[in-house]
């Protein structure tokens, strides 16, 4: 889901709250806050010429969706009790989410990041005045419905953990992953789509109870399809409400599942709904 870039941005969107004012600060080293929404202003416009997406034009990749999520405390409690923890960001974007957990305490080394185009993951680098240097987090471009690059028929069982740098797909992490986090994602494709990524997702959760995979989107109290004008543009999205959306993972493998609406004020005060959700290996 894309605008075209010549789209004119609109700086009053612009506003973060105060968790996320305070993380950008500690992470960008810029401490003045119109210095530091003019970083991020300029980086948004660099963004929006190369991948002019809705999360792009609206800030959505100044929000911090992992730390919000009722699960998060635990998933940092997974980090610290199995030393060979593995973490994916799955849609990360500029990364923001990847480098709470980091500066949250999970390990740096056992991250991994994924989205669609490298340019992302690069201007990350350019918003938050870091190098692959300095913040070594692995990075794998690719699309998540592209089964050469995820699919949910999972290869021979590895006899050692997985070498991280060498990977080119997210198919070498078959049952690997301790926690998966997928926010603003699952609602870009179609109702088919959504259940075959499911599938594939859940396939590379480790079976070992308690791995989990947890995000947000956006839902509907019945399932269906939302059409709405974005920007001159008919945007369409397949949402599933908590109890279709519970039953795609349970239909996954042995998940405990959870899901919950949260009703949204637009900036133009429409009402939408957010669905939170986690699904838990429980054997």
């Amino acid at each position: 889901m894309a605008f075209t870039s010549n789209v004119p941005l609109d700086p009053s969107l612009y506003g973060l709250d105060p968790a996320a004012l305070e993380f950008f600060k500690q992470q960008t080293g810029i401490t003045e806050e119109d210095d530091l929404k003019h970083h991020i202003l300029a980086v948004q416009a660099k963004a929006f010429a190369v991948a002019p997406y809705p999360c792009i034009y609206s800030f959505g990749f100044t929000r911090l969706r992992i730390s919000r999520h009722p699960k998060y405390q635990s998933v940092l409690q997974l980090g610290r009790d199995c030393r060979s923890a593995l973490l994916l960001d799955l849609g990360c974007c500029f990364g923001n989410d990847a480098r709470k957990a980091v500066a949250d305490g999970w390990p740096i080394s056992q991250v991994i990041s994924t989205d669609v185009r490298q340019e992302l993951w690069d201007l990350g680098h350019v918003l938050f005045r870091s190098t692959p240097t300095s913040f070594p987090s692995q990075f794998i471009a690719g699309d998540c419905l592209d089964p050469t690059f995820l699919s949910s028929e999972s290869g021979p069982t590895p006899r050692s953990p997985p070498d991280l740098s060498s990977l080119t797909s997210l198919n070498g992490l078959h049952g690997e992953l301790t926690a998966i986090h997928a926010s603003s994602i699952f609602h870009l494709f179609s109702a088919e789509q959504q259940a075959s990524l499911v599938r594939a997702v859940a396939s590379l959760l480790s079976p070992a109870p308690g791995s989990i995979i947890f995000g947000s989107h956006v839902g509907l109290p019945k399932q269906g399809t939302i059409r709405e004008e974005v920007l001159g543009m008919t945007v369409e999205m397949y949402c599933y409400d908590p109890e279709s959306w519970n039953k795609l993972w349970e239909d996954a493998g042995p998940f405990k599942t959870e899901a919950i609406l949260k009703e949204v004020i637009g900036p133009n005060g429409e009402i939408g709904w957010m669905m939170v959700w986690s699904a838990t290996v429980t054997r």
